[in-house]
């Protein structure tokens, strides 16, 4: 069975790559069969599910990978439990699932987040539980949760929180024998009050977030993500970059499913966003690619426009240019009485230099102009740029909690 997709290093010393040697035969490799679960882990995963009057399934990249949206949503619906998604993999589901809360946890929104703290049993598929999903803390789980823990990588299994069950097995396979298994089970009991309310939370929730889109000039982020929400075609790829503008984006944007959207994950790599919408571009030509990143971001990586430019990879890049390191500058706001050291910079006109390498570029200070300018954009055949002038005062303090001490 293999392990978790990713990326694979090989170290050769070199003298081994300074030498000649002649291979006769090579072994082909035997991917070996998925390793299922067992009657009786499926037996007590049911038992679990079925005496549970607040459970919640958790979907990972373990779903995402393997593309098991439709299995876990099937599963949701048999059962009437909601669903919430490990932080970066908000596109494990379509956001049009009626059951799909969003992203848990500190950087998701506050229905799916509270999901988490107040179930009594999650099941959680194909995720680490790992930092950003929970910053490791009771404050995001709950406690006194039964954990029911399917992983490929078995050291996963419990290597955060305690667990209840842990299964070593691919995560859609699972659910495809959980789903068999309550299939054959008549009367099948169903949670009703607790996803009711949730239900209702999830409906205030999207209603209050657009309403509370904010049509004011200088350019504020929640008016900008609801024209995109409301502009881009439903099969966008959308790529983020690191930065508190783009961790609000993940859940204020809507998915069409598996691999919509690419984030840096954990690894909170500044620059992600273009380089990865160049990728991302090439392996689905048909889609139209949008990466959103910072100024600062995208000074990094701004060099990689003679790429996309040589290959024609038309991409849109949105840049929200609010001149400053967003997420140093907001901590230092909030918590060192506005004494800014080394968060506000200086960028070029990226919209005048897209043109120089040969692609397109758009300039917006208003919010009014937006929507035309996406509508153009999606049109074009060249690589894009929208240096958008974002509000430098519509910045939040995402790490709250590494801030308690300085908290007055």
């Amino acid at each position: 069975m293999s392990r978790r997709n990713g990326p694979v290093h090989i170290n050769f010393p070199r003298n081994i790559l300074s030498k000649t040697y002649i291979f006769k035969k090579f072994k082909k490799h035997k991917q070996s069969k998925i390793t299922r679960a067992s009657r009786k882990e499926i037996s007590k995963t049911i038992d679990l599910l079925l005496n549970s009057s607040k459970p919640v399934i958790i979907a990972g990249a373990g779903i995402k990978n393997t593309k098991g949206n439709k299995e876990v949503a099937s599963l949701a619906k048999k059962l009437n439990i909601p669903i919430v998604t490990s932080a970066g993999h908000g596109d494990a589901l379509s956001s049009t699932e009626n059951l799909y809360a969003g992203q848990m946890g500190p950087r998701g929104n506050i229905v799916a987040t509270n999901l988490v703290r107040k179930a009594d049993v999650i099941l959680a598929l194909g995720t680490r539980l790992g930092f950003n999903s929970t910053f490791f803390s009771y404050e995001n789980i709950n406690k006194k949760a039964s954990i029911i823990h399917v992983d490929i990588e078995p050291s996963s299994l419990g290597r955060y929180f305690p667990i209840t069950i842990g299964i070593c097995t691919d995560s859609k396979t699972f659910v495809k024998q959980l789903y068999d298994r309550l299939s054959k089970i008549k009367n099948l009991k169903k949670t009703n009050i607790w996803t009711k309310n949730f239900l209702e939370e999830k409906k205030i929730y999207l209603k209050k977030r657009e309403e509370e889109a904010n049509f004011i000039n200088p350019i504020q982020p929640s008016a900008l993500f609801k024209i995109l929400r409301e502009t881009l075609p439903s099969n966008s790829v959308i790529t983020l970059d690191a930065g508190t503008l783009c961790l609000q984006a993940t859940d204020q944007l809507n998915y069409s499913g598996p691999k919509s959207l690419f984030t840096p994950l954990d690894f909170g790599l500044v620059g992600f966003s273009f380089a990865c919408g160049l990728g991302v571009k090439l392996a689905n030509p048909n889609s139209k690619v949008i990466s959103l990143m910072g100024d600062g971001g995208f000074g990094m990586t701004i060099s990689e426009l003679s790429t996309a430019v040589e290959y024609k990879i038309n991409t849109i890049t949105i840049v929200l240019n609010n001149k400053s390191w967003g997420a140093e500058k907001a901590y230092q706001r909030d918590y060192y009485d506005q004494r800014y050291i080394g968060s506000e910079i200086t960028s070029p006109p990226f919209h005048k230099i897209v043109e120089l390498y040969g692609g397109i570029g758009f300039h917006v200070k208003k919010i009014n102009e937006l929507k035309n300018v996406i509508r153009k954009a999606l049109k074009c055949s060249k690589p894009v740029v929208i240096n958008v002038e974002v509000d430098p005062n519509a910045i939040y303090s995402f790490r709250k909690d590494s801030f308690k001490h300085r908290e007055k």
